[in-house]
């Protein structure tokens, strides 16, 4: 199997560091990994599939049993008739909406993939509970601070809030403290230590603003994090919560402490700011 990537790296959308683990894994795994590559042409042969290449592959031609592409999504917005509508609709297909799910016709309410990025099945499931709410007469909007996002590979990747590429675009000043899961009990008693687990901290208010996780089970942890976002807590609070032992939940507290220099597990002495 091989795997082509128009981009200089896999997966985009998620932080370097979080990606690494995965794609050094997938090297072993995959025949070839292709980067800044795409496919030029595909040809159907008696028994195979020829796939021209356009970029890094030094082989432009190859043949394969199977093809699989998967260049994104769009959403299907362009046969519902919307056109006799007062539903206003982006360039991109998507239909304008405002945090009640409420569109430009008061009879028509839009959530999930259509009303916009990301295209997530969780993100729309509170969409519409926000949406139905508003419906009964309720106050509720859909406002939240922190959406997580899930790639099901082994291992997995997770990330919620701020993450650190979103941090540089905006050119806003943020901490991260990293937790190596080469230091955790748990990942050494399950052989799984290839993980990683990080925070992305204000550092005026020390306010938690980003999480992100790479390695088994990330998709399950990442949940925490996504509590003390929403609940605006703080570094400190991560470190005073006590999390059972030995665990992988344990990471999202200790690389709160590494971020504090009291982490006991690693030897990660704060830094003292320059003055």
């Amino acid at each position: 199997m091989s795997v082509v990537e128009l981009t200089d790296g896999l997966l985009p959308g998620a932080d370097r560091d979080l990606v690494r683990p995965l794609q050094r894994q997938l090297t072993e795994q995959f025949e070839a990994v292709y980067l800044n590559t795409n496919v030029a042409a595909l040809a159907g042969k008696r028994r195979s599939i020829e796939v021209t290449f356009r970029g890094d592959v030094e082989k432009k031609v190859q043949r394969f049993d199977r093809v699989l592409t998967a260049v994104g999504r769009r959403p299907k917005s362009d046969r519902l008739g919307l056109e006799n509508t007062r539903v206003e609709v982006t360039d991109a297909g998507f239909i304008v909406a405002d945090n009640r799910g409420r569109t430009a016709e008061p009879s028509i309410l839009a959530i999930g993939d259509v009303a916009g990025e990301p295209m997530l099945a969780h993100k729309a499931s509170h969409q519409g509970k926000a949406a139905v709410e508003a419906l009964a007469g309720g106050a509720t909007v859909f406002e939240p601070r922190a959406i997580p996002a899930v790639v099901f590979t082994d291992p997995e990747i997770a990330w919620a809030g701020l993450t650190e590429t979103e941090a540089k675009q905006q050119d806003r000043q943020v901490e991260v403290a990293r937790f190596p899961w080469a230091a955790s009990g748990r990942a050494h008693a399950v052989g799984r230590t290839e993980g990683m687990t990080k925070w992305l901290i204000d550092p005026t208010s020390e306010r938690l603003l980003g999480c992100g996780i790479v390695g088994a089970g990330a998709g399950e942890l990442i949940a925490e994090a996504v509590l003390a976002i929403e609940m605006g807590a703080e570094i400190r609070d991560l470190c005073d919560t006590i999390h059972p032992h030995p665990t992988m939940s344990e990471t999202l507290g200790f690389a709160a402490e590494v971020h504090l220099g009291t982490a006991t597990d690693l030897y990660r002495p704060k830094r003292n700011k320059p003055s």
